[in-house]
């Protein structure tokens, strides 16, 4: 298994059974496929969830081990199927090694695509590692303490008109309409984010990616919930994608309770 596809913060306090999964937040693209791209501006990679893990970066205290992409999702999206079934049915998204940018601009210079074999390289060098070492943390976590919680930690622009109209909303919280968790877990994160004073809403318009949908398994005692915020609640959404530790510092509380209150109910099931 090749483990430097992905990085690991341990706890730094007792282990409670949470993991924390970050698999867009990588900025790291091999030279032999950053010099296929097909301009500057992508090769500033913009759909990046830029900064979560500095964001998330209390969770070791909580007793919470953290895994974190370092490849940027130009160069596989960790958060699709291997097979390349699509997410949402009908509706547009970005594929498993994307050709296009949110904003529908090419990623590659004509003619310099992937094709079959290199999709099936990188598959297996980037993202076969970090759904096998997901897996094996939440088996370990369920035979340590009886049960597994994993949280999937996104962020995006608040204005993606090629999927979306109008602005997101701050804060949307997806556990696949009840299907990856008990829904007293997901309700009481929930009622973190309905007190935060942020915008939020449940299962719209992300019910959850490819890793909530796997890996959530509540009848088996595996609860996933994914994530989703606007970059405006912390950083910059323009170049160049600063973070923005005033807003940031705001928004910590409300991340740190979400994950307090999903402990805490899973404790109470």
């Amino acid at each position: 298994m090749m483990e430097d596809s992905y990085l690991v913060r341990e706890p730094s306090a007792p282990e409670v059974p949470l993991l924390l999964s970050i698999p867009h937040c990588g900025e790291e693209v091999p030279a032999g496929i950053r010099q296929r791209f097909a301009s500057e501006r992508i090769s500033k990679l913009p759909d990046t969830d830029f900064h979560l893990q500095r964001l998330y970066d209390f969770a070791p205290e909580l007793g919470v081990r953290t895994i974190y992409a370092r490849f940027n999702r130009y160069v596989v999206d960790l958060n699709r199927p291997a097979d390349r079934r699509p997410l949402y049915a009908g509706r547009d998204e970005t594929a498993l090694l994307p050709t296009n940018s949110f904003a529908s601009e090419a990623i590659y210079l004509p003619g310099h695509e992937p094709d079959e074999a290199e999709i099936a390289e990188r598959i297996a060098v980037y993202w076969q590692p970090y759904h096998d070492r997901l897996a094996a943390e939440l088996a370990a976590l369920r035979e340590r303490h009886g049960h597994a919680l994993l949280f999937d930690a996104h962020s995006i622009r608040s204005r993606v008109p090629r999927f979306f109209d109008g602005e997101l909303p701050g804060l949307m919280l997806g556990d696949v309409n009840g299907e990856a968790a008990d829904s007293r877990l997901s309700t009481a994160v929930l009622a973190v984010h309905a007190q935060s004073g942020y915008s939020w809403r449940a299962n719209d318009p992300f019910r959850g990616g490819y890793i909530t949908r796997s890996l959530g398994d509540p009848q088996n005692g595996i609860h996933a919930l994914q994530l989703e915020m606007s970059q405006r609640l912390y950083m910059d959404e323009a170049e160049p994608y600063e973070y923005l530790p005033e807003l940031a510092e705001e928004l910590q509380p409300t991340l740190r309770a979400s994950l307090e209150a999903f402990v805490s109910a899973a404790r109470e099931l």
